[in-house]
Formats: C-alpha cells, sequence, structure tokens
C-alpha cells in the first residue's frame, strides 16, 4: 500500500508540473460513491414499511425536559439485535448481514425539549458505557441563546387513542410521542388525524450502534483502491418522516437542479435513482440537474401546501442520503400501528409527502418547525442556528475576480478599465496564483512586490481587495506555518496517528484540525497585520477548498477514518469542516479590525451557521444556458436555508461564454444576493468591456442596477439580520395561498417588493412571466403596469431581463453613479413609489455606517414611508435605539410615483413648510424609459427627519 501511494504521489506531482491536474479533477461519475456503493445507504434503502420494532418505556420530566428509554420489543428482529458476519467488509459493502453473531445493543435515549416560537427538539443517543466512546455530537452550530428560550415541560398528558405521551409546543399545537410502537407526531391540538409532522410512522427507524474493536473483527469498507478502517464499526442512524398537507418539499443544499421543489427519488414511476447527498465535496463542472451533494450541506427541509409550511432540521455533520419518496412506494402491508386503526383510512387519504433521512454517523438531533407560514419557519430555523450576519455595504455591491490576475499592474489595468468604461465595482479579487508557491498569507514577490502600495491605491477610490487563504498547508519546512503547526501537533491525523499527508494545489499538503478551538484562535490571530505580511485593513478573504479538498484522497476529499480533536473521526465531522475554517477565518479579521469591523470571508464550504459568518457561492458552474438557469433554484434554496448571502458566479467559471449568455447571466446576477463575477485560468479574460460597445453598455447598465438598489438591498440584509428572511426569496415565500407559486424555479423576489425573470434561453424572442397576486405590477424600466394573478407575455429585450416592482410598495434608490459603493454615502436617494388599487403603498430604508457594530448599539437610521390619502409620510422604525448615533445629511431629491390616475401639479411639505413642482418625467434616469411617472423633483427631505409631503 505505501509503494502504491508512493507511485500515486508521483503522478500527481507530474500532472502537476505538466499543469494539467485540473482534467483529473472534471466530473467523473465513476469518481464518486452511489447509493449502492455506500454500505449504510444500501442497508437503509432495503428495509420495507413496518409496524416498528421499538417501543418507548420509562417517560420522565427531567429538568424540564421529556426523558424516555427506547428500547425493542420482545422477540423484535430490530436494528438493536445487530448480526454480523466473518466476512463483515464484504457483507457491508454488499449490504448484507450474516449469521455468525447476534450482539445484544445498549438501550438508547430520549430527549424532548421545547423552545418558544413553536420550536420542539428530539435527541436520540446511546447510553453511556465506559467501554464504547460516545458518539460526537456536533457543537458551535446552536446558538447559545436558544437554551435561555427554553420552556419548561410540566405536564405530560396521555392520549386516548394509545399509549402514548403529549406535550404543548405552541398555541393549538402538540406533539405526541407514541409509546408502542414508538412514533413522534406533530399535530394541531386534539385532533389526532390533522398531523403536521410524524417521525417514524412507517417503522424504519434503525440505529447501528457503535462497538469496541475486537481481535479478528474487520469493519473495513473499500472505494477504488482507498480503504475505511471502519474502527467502531457500522453506526449509521435512519428513519422516516412525514411531511402533511404538503404539495412541496424544499431545501436540504446543495444541489444543481432547475426545479426549486424537490424531486421524488424512489418510488413508484422513478427508476434507477438515486437519494439526495449530503457529502460536501468539490466538484468540478458539476452536472447541473443531480441529486449528487456539492461543496456544502445543510440538513433542512422545508414543506409548504396550502394549509401552511413547516420544517426539520437534523444537525448532523456526517455523510447524509435523502430520499424524497413518491405516492404509492409503502403499498403493501399495513404499516399502522394498533393504535392508529381508528385513523388509518384518514391518514392514508391525508395528502403527505414522505421522506426518508441516512446518516453514516452521528447522534439524533432533530427539530421541528411548525410555522405556520414559510417566514415563521424560517425565523424558526435561524433561531436554532442564527441569524445571518449583516455584511458591510461594500461586500452587497458588485465584485470582479479571476483565476488569477497576473501581477500588480494587471490589477491596475482592470481597475483602470472599470473607470474608463464608467463601470462601477467595489472588490478586486486574486486567486492562489499571487501566493509564494501556494503558501497562504505570502505574496509572490516578483508579482506582487508592493502588496501594500497596490491595495492603498485600489482603497484610495473606496475599493477593497479579497485574497485567497485556503486550508491545505504546503509541507515544507522553510514555511513558518506549516513549522509552527507541526510542531504544536495541529494538524489532523490520519487513523495511525501521524499528521494527515494529502495532495492540494501546494502538493504535499497538512490540513489544521479546525474542530479545536484551541486551533481555531491560532488560526484567528494569523490574520493580524503583523503575521499576515503585506495585508491591510482594506483585505478581506475567500476560503477556497475548504470541503476539504484532497486531490488523491477517497472522493477527492479527506478519508473517514481521519482523526480530529477528542479522537473524532473525520466521518462524523466532515459536512462541519468547512464552516469551522470560515469560523475561525471570519474571527481572524474580526480580531484584526479590533471587534469594530464587520469581517467579509466568502467561503465555498459551507453547514448549518454558516450563515453567521459570511457569503457563499455555487461553486464551479460552467458558461452554459443550463448552469445559469440552475443558478436561481439554487440561490434561492440556500436562502431557505438561512443562508442569503449566497451568488453563482457571473459568466459561469469553466468555459467562454458566448456574449449573449454572459450579457444575460450579468443582467439577472444583478439581482443575486452576492454578485461576482469569476472564471478560471484557462477562459478567455472577460471583464465587461471585452464584448464590443453595445454588450459593454448593456453589462454597464445592469452593474448600474445593482448600485441604484444597494440601499434596498442594504435593507433586506438588515432584516435578514433580525428575521432570518431572505433577501432572494421564491414567489411562494410572499405569496404562500397561490399554488401556481409553489414550483416557479425561474423567477424570483428581490424582498417583497421586486419580480424579476430571467431569460434563459439563446435567442429568446419573447419570455413567459406569471405576476401572482391581486394587485399591479409596474415594470422598473418603463413604468408601465401590468395585472396581478396572471401570466404575460413580453417581448426579450436585449437591453434586460424582465423586472417589476410590486404595487403597494416604496423602494428607496440612488441614481448618481460613482467608482464605488463608499463613494455614494453622502448621495441623495430617489423613492419609487408604486401605488396600489387603494392608492397606498409603504416600504423602509435603514442605513448605518455601512461597516462597524456600531449598529448594535443604536447607531443606525431606520425610516418607514407610507403613501396615503395623497400624503408621502416619513416616521421612525424604532425610536428606542440605545446608546451610539449615527446621522445623515443625506435628503430625498427625487420621488417617483406609479399609479396616479390624475396628474397633480403641486406639492406641499411639512413641517418645514413651502411648495415644490410635480411634473411628468422617466421613471428612472435611464434615456430608454418610455413611460411617463409623476416625478417630484428637488423636495430636499432630511432622511433623518419626520416628514409629509401632500399632493395638491
Amino acid at each position: 500500500m505505501a509503494m502504491a501511494r508512493a507511485a500515486l504521489s508521483l503522478v500527481f506531482f507530474a500532472l502537476f508540473m505538466v499543469g494539467e491536474f485540473s482534467a483529473v479533477l472534471s466530473w467523473k461519475k465513476e469518481e464518486f460513491r452511489n447509493c449502492d456503493q455506500t454500505p449504510f445507504c444500501k442497508r437503509a434503502r432495503a428495509k420495507k414499511p413496518q409496524s416498528s420494532p421499538f417501543s418507548v418505556s420509562g417517560v420522565a420530566l427531567e429538568n424540564g425536559r421529556l426523558t424516555a428509554i427506547l428500547l425493542p420489543k420482545p422477540n423484535s428482529t430490530s436494528p438493536f439485535i445487530q448480526e454480523r458476519g466473518s466476512d463483515e467488509s464484504q457483507h457491508l459493502a454488499d449490504g448484507a448481514i450474516s449469521d455468525r453473531e447476534i450482539q445484544e445493543s445498549r438501550p438508547l435515549l430520549i430527549e424532548l425539549s421545547v423552545y418558544q416560537d413553536g420550536i420542539l427538539r428530539l435527541k436520540v443517543d446511546e447510553s453511556n458505557d465506559p467501554a464504547i466512546k460516545k458518539r460526537f455530537q456536533v457543537p458551535d452550530v446552536v446558538v447559545p441563546e436558544l437554551e435561555q428560550r427554553k420552556l419548561l415541560i410540566s405536564t405530560i398528558s396521555t392520549s386516548s387513542d394509545g399509549p402514548s405521551s403529549t406535550i404543548h409546543l405552541t398555541d393549538g399545537i402538540e406533539a405526541v410521542l407514541r409509546h408502542d410502537p414508538f412514533a413522534l407526531d406533530v399535530r394541531r391540538s386534539g385532533t389526532p388525524d390533522d398531523l403536521l409532522l410524524s417521525l417514524n410512522s412507517n417503522g424504519l427507524f434503525d440505529f447501528e450502534q457503535r462497538r469496541s474493536s475486537k481481535d479478528g473483527e474487520d469493519w473495513e469498507e473499500r472505494f477504488r483502491g482507498h480503504t475505511d478502517s471502519r474502527p467502531r464499526g457500522p453506526q449509521s442512524i435512519s428513519f422516516d418522516l412525514s411531511f402533511y398537507d404538503a404539495d412541496f418539499v424544499y431545501g436540504i443544499p446543495e444541489h444543481a437542479s432547475t426545479s426549486l421543489g424537490l424531486q421524488y427519488t424512489r418510488g413508484p414511476g422513478i427508476d434507477q435513482s438515486e437519494p439526495y447527498r449530503l457529502f460536501n465535496l468539490d466538484v468540478f463542472e458539476y452536472l447541473h440537474e443531480s441529486p449528487f451533494g456539492l461543496y456544502g450541506s445543510v440538513p433542512l427541509m422545508l414543506s409548504h401546501g396550502p394549509r401552511g409550511s413547516n420544517g426539520f432540521f437534523w444537525l448532523n455533520a456526517a455523510e447524509m442520503q435523502i430520499d424524497v419518496l413518491s405516492p404509492g412506494w409503502d403499498d403493501g402491508p399495513s404499516i399502522s400501528s394498533p393504535e392508529e386503526k381508528n385513523t388509518k383510512n384518514t391518514k392514508n387519504k391525508k395528502k403527505r409527502i414522505d421522506t426518508l433521512w441516512m446518516s453514516e454517523a452521528g447522534i439524533v438531533d432533530a427539530f421541528f418547525f411548525v410555522g405556520p407560514a414559510p417566514k415563521d419557519v424560517i425565523r424558526q430555523y435561524t433561531r436554532v442556528t442564527g441569524s445571518p450576519a449583516l455584511p458591510q455595504l461594500f461586500a452587497v455591491a458588485y465584485h470582479q475576480c479571476r483565476w488569477n490576475y497576473r501581477d500588480e499592474e494587471d490589477v491596475a489595468n482592470v481597475d483602470a478599465g472599470f473607470d474608463e468604461h464608467d463601470i462601477p465595482y467595489d472588490v478586486l479579487w486574486l486567486d492562489i496564483e499571487h501566493t509564494d508557491g501556494k503558501r497562504y498569507f505570502t505574496w509572490d514577490k516578483s508579482l506582487f512586490p508592493n502588496p501594500v502600495e497596490m491595495q492603498n491605491k485600489i482603497g484610495a477610490k473606496g475599493r477593497r481587495m479579497v485574497t485567497i487563504v485556503d486550508p491545505h498547508i504546503k509541507r515544507d519546512e522553510s514555511f513558518g506555518l506549516h513549522s509552527e503547526a507541526t510542531e504544536k501537533g495541529y494538524y489532523v491525523k490520519d487513523s495511525s496517528g501521524k499528521d494527515f499527508d494529502g495532495w492540494c494545489w501546494p502538493g504535499s499538503s497538512s490540513y489544521p484540525d479546525m474542530l479545536n478551538p484551541e486551533i481555531r484562535e491560532w488560526w484567528a490571530n494569523k490574520f493580524s497585520l503583523k503575521d499576515y505580511v503585506g495585508s491591510t485593513p482594506s483585505l478581506y478573504i475567500w476560503n477556497d477548498m475548504n470541503e476539504p479538498s484532497v486531490f488523491n484522497g477517497p472522493e477527492v476529499t479527506m478519508p473517514r477514518d481521519a482523526l480530529h480533536y477528542g479522537g473524532v473521526e473525520h466521518r462524523e465531522v466532515h459536512n462541519a469542516y468547512g464552516y469551522y475554517f470560515h469560523m475561525a477565518s471570519a474571527e481572524g479579521l474580526l480580531r484584526r479590525g479590533g471587534g469594530k469591523d464587520r469581517p467579509f470571508v466568502l467561503s465555498r464550504a459551507f453547514f448549518a451557521g454558516t450563515q453567521r459568518y459570511g457569503a457563499i457561492w455555487t461553486g464551479d458552474n460552467t458558461a452554459d444556458w443550463d448552469h445559469f438557469k440552475a443558478s436561481v433554484p439554487m440561490v434561492l434554496t440556500l436562502g431557505l436555508a438561512g443562508l442569503t448571502f449566497s451568488g453563482a458566479d457571473v459568466g459561469g467559471f469553466f468555459g467562454n461564454p458566448e456574449p449573449e449568455l454572459l450579457v444575460r447571466w450579468y443582467q439577472l446576477g444583478a439581482y443575486y444576493p452576492f454578485f461576482r463575477g469569476h472564471a478560471h485560468h484557462d477562459t478567455r479574460r472577460r471583464e465587461p468591456w471585452l464584448f464590443g460597445a453595445q454588450n459593454t453598455a448593456r453589462i454597464r447598465e445592469a452593474i448600474h442596477i445593482r448600485y441604484s438598489l444597494l440601499p434596498y438591498y442594504y435593507t433586506l440584509f438588515r432584516e435578514a439580520s433580525v428575521s432570518g428572511t431572505p433577501v432572494m426569496r421564491p414567489l411562494w415565500l410572499e405569496f404562500p395561498n397561490d399554488p401556481l407559486t409553489f414550483n416557479i424555479s425561474d423567477a424570483f423576489l428581490v424582498g417583497d417588493s421586486l419580480l424579476v425573470k430571467g431569460i434563459f434561453e439563446e435567442r429568446q424572442k419573447s419570455v413567459n412571466v406569471y405576476l401572482p397576486g391581486k394587485e399591479s405590477w409596474f415594470d422598473v424600466r418603463s413604468g408601465m403596469a401590468y395585472a396581478g394573478g396572471r401570466s404575460h407575455w413580453l417581448e426579450a429585450s436585449d437591453d434586460g431581463v424582465p423586472a417589476f416592482q410590486r404595487a403597494g410598495t416604496i423602494i428607496p434608490r440612488r441614481e448618481r453613479f460613482r467608482r464605488s459603493s463608499t463613494q455614494m454615502a453622502n448621495d441623495p436617494f430617489t423613492l419609487v413609489v408604486a401605488l396600489n388599487s387603494s392608492m397606498e403603498a409603504e416600504g423602509e430604508l435603514y442605513l448605518d455606517d455601512g461597516r462597524s457594530f456600531d449598529y448594535t448599539e443604536g447607531a443606525f437610521i431606520h425610516r418607514r414611508f407610507v403613501f396615503s390619502n395623497q400624503t408621502l409620510h416619513s416616521s421612525p422604525v424604532s425610536v428606542d435605539r440605545g446608546v451610539k448615533v449615527f446621522s445623515s445629511d443625506c435628503v430625498v431629491e427625487r420621488v417617483v410615483i406609479l399609479g396616479l390616475p390624475v396628474k397633480p401639479h403641486r406639492a406641499a411639505v411639512w413641517p418645514a413648510g413651502g411648495e415644490v413642482e410635480v411634473e411628468a418625467g422617466p421613471l428612472t434616469l435611464r434615456p430608454r424609459a418610455k413611460t411617463a411617472a409623476v416625478v417630484i423633483r428637488r423636495p430636499n427631505l432630511r432622511i433623518v427627519d419626520d416628514w409629509s409631503l401632500k399632493l395638491l
């Protein structure tokens, strides 16, 4: 084996030398495991619906929780009775169980806890055994303040429909723990057949218990020449979960699909299917239509139907596979428990979506969210894992990136090109080639001899730079970072206890063990200006390859039997490795700024809770129309899982987009929450001015639209930081009672006020847009009104994608274009008022300094604008603001009103007094606008003041 690895290393080294390694990493289906090649998945999928062989006993109240014991029923053949054969590795590979050994397992322990806002938590774990290592529970994801929201369970009632324990969750909702057979139902109070969610109603719960190693036992698994030693035996968990009254289920990112709703993966009519996989992987040129797992994993699923929304989150960082089962998958013997016989017919007729959840390791640590509205589910989830961080304002603007800008001269030329062509941007990025031999925190001195001067020149225009810092550290004794990590024992270990050695961009590399808080603190200190020589306060960070990517590892990642802090196997923490790396990097920038500067760190890998630390993107997409179309449901799904600060590489990372595709991508990408152009080093240069004057003008216009909307976006990011509600939203989030919106995947909302429809076909001449609701929608470029509640065929204009402002809303904009968002800080505002059928509208504007944490102490401006009775009012959203103050001399210099049936001639201002002229004019400053609007120019109303503007 050692000789084989040495030979493989030589092959990889040769490929590095000839620059062909990217070809090795291109998508090859056979390089990655499917369910049949994943023993725990194959075993779980082979199980049939049944009356569960488990029962609950010993129910008690303990410290405000319900506790119980889960036992196999007498004479059952439950997973508590584990049978293992002498040739374990082969049997595991085949998903089979032999007859050699029957081992009695320990009882499982159940905990049920209830939290404010209708959150139910279920834990199932093995009982403690000093001879067997405790199973891993993911720390640092659930926010500490959740415990402060815990409700003490004071009473347990017994249901009349069989042995069970019932606890109150929230108004009208209760949880029922069924004793025999074991199941957990969440339902409307007092109505046994009015279920919302149910766990193990199909009897598929399985819990393989860990064991201590014994002489002669071999639990190895093998895949494509890699051996997983599995010293603690199989330890998987699986269970079924049902969502009732659901038309669709959503979530469990990250997968590439052009469908927002999750598709059925198994059951009648589904052939040769694969489950949705959650296993963070470095996948080059990923398939655009696949349940295969990509760079991140969030085990969160939401359901929605006309009666409301529910959610389920499993806090588990091991590999997970999830089936969405089509109707009829369970046809056959009855699966109902005895006490359910009276409701069996009702339950089977009740519309539901069944799912099967399978994990390689960990414990059951699951949260049930009862909604009832979709925004309620997202709020409940982010109350568990944390709300998204409020980014700095510059980060919400446009980013320009490439692998790689060659040197300081190239950086200067690109920066000057944006100015020459009147295109704003805020951030210029440097990929791995800027370093000294792929040693992170260093600079190539021949290409970037004066990095501080380079950053300061960019910074003089209010712009920033980003450099890449990946987790693989070059194994070079002359590299101080490696020497220090080696000396301190800070690397992940291999199964033998030695520092893990894998291959990535620098060649032979090792990986810091970010599960260890001490090592995260050490890593954070490396971002100080003293340690990161050549960095400045305006330099921010990009974490790539942090799945982690290991080029010569199984499935291009770290072996599952590698060892982390506390003896935790990598299989147990794999999906959270990038999360901890992101956490440590964000903490580093926070420390660098003395706790005053909000960090900006982009991460490719992610997990539940990543939203607290920064932005993510959809990874290495391709410059084709299919990947472009898939970007919308991918970003929408991330937002549903709390990861609102996300986007896709505009133009596609791989390949050379034709000008039409590139322009269309900019026109749509300008509405992504995270807006960045990026490209592979093998592609042709694609700065926005390289595709002819007409295309440059169209891209310029798209980027200008983003900059004009920055006040609106920043206000939405503030909302997300409080409620978790995403910036970019599926239509059903705002129109939950309209079934026509439930699976619209090619259009989306920005906040509740803007609807955007993509154009995803080459040379498309027309596009069909569904505008939901009873009120009108106004074209953002022309001001033309379109009726709501119907579809409209529109010309696919070359100048932009269809975008509409919802009647009844007010959107703040800034229409003076500068080089960067920083230079817009003192610019006046335009309020675009779109009136509904009652001649009313409302909206908000949030402002702070755009960079510090002073807003947490009251240093912000938050205004509400309301138009009614021919009058526009401005008032504060919050009066009690805290100890700090933020002020602004900015004014509203223009009010644009859409939907007025008669144009008034004058407007009066209170309390300052005086009148201003009202005129007809274009909706925006765009020269191609056609439809006139009512425009009030230069009322010069201070944004910090209370005022009214009455039409006369």
